[in-house]
């Protein structure tokens, strides 16, 4: 992942003694402290490549270090990724993900491309193999996968979860067959597709449409692959739930998430108050980041009521 970055960089990130296993982002600003985000704390590096006691003493992230870092992450083609630029990032090798921010450019009502681009955040992806191991029992009931919604904060494990849970339902556990998952991947975090290939393992019954908008591509996946089990990342607006909805009526079940800290908090977004008065999800995974990400705060069914023992 490091060789995306300017030798200047590249050399301090070498030498930094952190567990990258641990590191979430990098953040480049241009003008600003080089900045990386590991477990819960954000820290900022010196030039010689050492964590820096203030911003003070901290490297300062140069225009070009912004320049040379996205000639690197598209080989000297950036035009050839214009359809991610005009979303926002691009994914990298290994199904990492850089958020960009520039002067955008309108075209009609939409973004047709983004220029002077002065930051960077590299979201390093982390597969977490077996972290769903502890959740996905009290999804099913009578041998037979609920309708779920996992809902938390930013940053506390909600998208590695669901990545984790699809990856299972699709190759089947030794107590319950695999299913066909179809997964609408619009900003490419669940799979990380690049260059059409997945860089993470969501299981061998799964079909992924990628930078593929939630509403549209959930009712495609409907109409076309036939799919038993539809994710999706992040659901949120009236259209999207209009599609989640489609997609129950027609046999699916549904793996979603969205940020929130708590039901009464997220039911208040569009769209989301008819779903809730119709409890149409049968159970509600709550996470926080007490004690780091991925923390699970609770499991309930669609009265709210607990179905597990409170996590410690």
């Amino acid at each position: 992942m490091i060789r995306i970055f300017p030798g200047g960089i590249r050399a301090m990130l070498k030498k930094l003694d952190v567990d990258f296993g641990q590191v979430r982002e990098i953040r480049l600003r241009a003008g600003e402290p080089l900045l990386l985000i590991t477990g819960n704390r954000e820290v900022c590096l010196t030039s010689d490549g050492r964590i820096a006691r203030d911003m003070a003493g901290a490297y300062q992230v140069s225009a070009r270090d912004i320049r040379e870092t996205l000639e690197y992450m598209s080989s000297y083609s950036l035009y050839a990724f214009e359809e991610e630029i005009r979303q926002g990032f691009l994914t990298i090798p290994g199904g990492h993900r850089v958020g960009l921010s520039g002067k955008t450019v309108m075209e009609g009502d939409g973004i047709r491309t983004m220029k002077f681009i002065s930051s960077l955040n590299v979201r390093l992806a982390h597969q977490v193999p077996g972290c769903a191991d502890e959740v996905l029992p009290y999804l099913y009931e009578d041998r037979r996968l609920l309708d779920t919604l996992i809902l938390s904060p930013p940053r506390c494990g909600k998208t590695t979860l669901l990545r984790d849970l699809i990856r299972q339902i699709s190759d089947g556990t030794k107590w319950h067959r695999g299913m066909t998952v179809g997964v609408v991947d619009e900003r490419s975090e669940i799979g990380a597709c690049y260059q059409g290939m997945l860089q993470n393992d969501l299981g061998t019954r799964t079909d992924v449409l990628d930078c593929c908008p939630k509403a549209l591509g959930m009712m495609m996946l409907v109409r076309s692959m036939a799919p038993e089990v539809i994710a999706v990342d992040e659901i949120g607006g009236t259209e999207e739930m209009k599609a989640v909805a489609y997609a129950m009526n027609c046999g699916c079940t549904m793996l979603a998430t969205v940020h929130g800290a708590s039901w009464e908090e997220i039911e208040k977004k569009p769209g989301f108050a008819e779903m809730a008065a119709q409890r149409r999800f049968r159970r509600y995974v709550t996470l926080d980041a007490r004690g780091g990400a991925g923390h699970v705060r609770s499991i309930c069914d669609r009265d709210g009521k607990p179905v597990a023992a409170t996590w410690k």
